[in-house]
């Protein structure tokens, strides 16, 4: 009950990002009294937490954000989004699952955990930020790159982004694919378009080479990730006007991409293509997020004890969806998972988690740590 009355208190604010609403003053003032040292790092206009117990190695990270997305429509939720309700089992309410119970499970794991082994070995952190689910540039990647300007490391990483499919435990994801954008700009000559032997419509001139792209194979995946895909999300060119040849066609496309390939490789292959097509064009490529593993090993085996001893399943590893603030993590932190609620509601109208799930949600962080810090 205590997880589910700090989950409710977090949720009350409404911390649409990257606005904290004082979310992070309620887990400072819980940290404090467990004798955290606090680093509250300020970057424009998005508050950061970096909280640390104890200075000895092994460093257990518990990584999180306050932040949500907008809500959507009101009227369309069955309850106030930010006044947290509870109705047949179900606790609603925007960020329920993404991510303030994970926040709350943070946090009275570690309590239950340090009144159990005041004299534990190794050191516990938290890094949390309110800037997640927006543009992501002043948050966790910032407070990761002051870590490692004064070389502060993690051993250990637990995300708290909702990961499972069907119920708690069943999914950890241990790594996320990559993500590389690009901007192609195909040129032409505008023209009449009575008169095509004129002018040269970079339509046309880009179709073949675009049609090449989309059935290649760009890798087999690995034992983790599936095979690399590339995607066109956007395609503009033209005045508008029936009657113009354009002279230009832009084109967005994407990668998301495995360990199976490099930054280097894909943007080469590419460009091969347009160059072999014979193509006029401007590239644009634009990194968000290199891809990230943490193979079986201590962390990944610590959390499916935690998960097993708990609620008595054996959780599946998955690297699929999207990117996440573990991207940045791994920069200093070699093994980094996701464990969080199941995942069916989020960003949804009447997001909600299982409230049986909360207290669960809090005994596998709890266990995770003991594993990690004394073994079992």
């Amino acid at each position: 009950m205590n997880t589910l009355e700090l989950a409710q208190s977090l949720i009350a604010r409404r911390s649409m990002t990257p606005d904290d609403a004082g979310c992070q003053e309620i887990l400072i003032e819980r940290l404090e009294k467990m004798g955290f040292s606090i680093e509250r790092m300020r970057f424009g206009n998005v508050d950061n937490l970096w909280a640390r117990k104890g200075h000895a190695s092994p460093l257990i990270c518990f990584a999180g954000h306050t932040d949500v997305v907008p809500s959507g429509p009101i009227e369309k939720w069955k309850s106030d989004p930010f006044a947290p309700e509870i109705r047949a089992g179900m606790l609603y309410g925007r960020g329920a699952a993404d991510m303030k119970t994970s926040l709350a499970a943070f946090i009275t794991a570690i309590e239950a955990y340090l009144e159990q082994h005041p004299h534990h070995g190794g050191s516990i952190a938290l890094l949390i930020t309110s800037d997640e689910e927006g543009i992501a540039v002043d948050g966790t990647v910032k407070v990761v790159e002051a870590l490692k300007a004064r070389n502060e490391t993690i051993d250990y990483c637990i995300v708290g982004e909702p990961t499972c499919v069907s119920r708690l435990g069943d999914t950890i994801k241990n790594g996320r694919r990559g993500s590389l954008s690009g901007m192609l700009i195909v040129k032409g000559i505008q023209g009449h378009i009575a008169y095509p032997h004129l002018a040269k419509n970079p339509i046309h001139l880009a179709a073949p080479a675009l049609a090449e792209l989309a059935i290649m194979q760009w890798d087999e995946g690995n034992e983790y990730f599936p095979p690399t895909t590339w995607q066109i999300s956007n395609i503009h060119g033209g005045t508008g006007a029936t009657n113009v040849i354009p002279g230009s066609v832009e084109i967005l496309l994407n990668f998301r991409f495995s360990t199976a390939s490099s930054v280097e490789s894909l943007q080469s292959r590419v460009h091969d293509v347009l160059e072999r097509h014979g193509l006029d064009y401007d590239m644009e490529w634009s990194l968000s997020a290199k891809p990230y593993l943490t193979p079986k090993g201590s962390l990944v085996d610590a959390v499916a004890s935690a998960v097993k001893s708990s609620m008595g399943i054996e959780p599946e590893l998955s690297t699929s969806g999207g990117t996440s603030d573990g991207r940045f993590i791994a920069d200093i932190c070699p093994q980094v998972i996701e464990l969080g609620p199941v995942n069916a509601t989020i960003h949804k109208i009447d997001e909600c988690v299982a409230v049986d799930d909360i207290p669960a949600l809090h005994a596998i962080y709890m266990k995770t740590i003991a594993y990690l810090l004394n073994g079992k």
